[in-house]
């Protein structure tokens, strides 16, 4: 657990960064430990899990090449005229 004296408290930046990694601060006088500066919100243990698209592509498309350009270019060209 890092820790800081109250000369070192100046140093926001430092504090800042340990904080916002979800790690309590201990604040100390004469390497005697006074206070614990502990984060708003404690880091996240797992980062989010994004789904499997590839697999609900397959779902509900099944094995069917889907070309969005193509479509868009053909729809695009409907209506011009030169």
């Amino acid at each position: 657990m890092p820790s800081v004296n109250i000369r070192q408290l100046r140093d926001t930046k430092k504090l800042k960064a340990w904080l916002r990694a979800g790690k309590t601060v201990e604040l100390r006088e004469r390497d005697t430990v006074i206070a614990r500066i502990v984060p708003e919100k404690e880091a996240r243990a797992n980062p989010a899990q994004w789904p499997d698209f590839a697999a609900r592509q397959r779902e509900v498309f099944g094995d069917r090449v889907l070309s969005a350009v193509d479509d868009f270019l053909r729809f695009r060209h409907r209506d011009w005229e030169p």
